[in-house]
């Protein structure tokens, strides 16, 4: 359970156990180079790990939520998780790795939000096959990007998936 100075919005337990539902059909963790991006908690970082993915890469900006990631791997004695405490943007502009899953919970007011798609494919940071999860809130919607593939909502939680098609 995050502290009470954890300013982030976790995804909740019913959306997440929905949406590793859902991936465990269609990603094959144990191969998978996975990112995490507005890693907030770490939540989802925590459970690509735990899944056995070949890679997993967390980024948020948060010092206090980089310290309760920190401590949550260090008391869990996971060595596996590549935290990296950065703007998700700068991170997104300099990087050269493509991950084969990429999760991006960002806040749900977060103005560049409806951009993050384009962003990350025009970054080429999806590997070809890839799989990109957005969680958004029920205003925005992504079923006219040429990359979508589906939306699924668990309460209040959006996630709309997009696939890299390139090949």
């Amino acid at each position: 359970m995050p502290p009470a100075h954890i300013e982030a919005r976790p995804t909740t337990d019913f959306a997440k156990e929905g949406l590793f539902n859902l991936l465990a059909t269609r990603v094959d963790f144990e191969q998978a180079n996975a990112l995490d991006l507005f890693s907030g908690t770490g939540s989802i970082s925590l459970e690509l790990v735990s899944r056995g993915c070949k890679s997993v890469t967390a980024i948020e900006s948060n010092e206090k939520h980089c310290a309760f990631i920190r401590k949550t791997c260090a008391d869990l004695k996971i060595d596996t998780l590549l935290l990296i405490r950065a703007d998700v943007f700068k991170f997104v502009e300099r990087a050269r790795f493509r991950y084969d899953l990429i999760f991006a919970d960002p806040p749900y007011n977060l103005k560049q939000l409806p951009d993050l798609p384009d962003l990350l494919f025009a970054k080429g940071l999806l590997a070809e096959g890839g799989l990109f999860v957005l969680e958004h809130s029920g205003k925005q919607q992504f079923d006219g990007h040429p990359n979508f593939v589906e939306h699924r909502s668990y309460g209040n939680v959006n996630f709309s998936f997009f696939r890299n098609r390139e090949g």
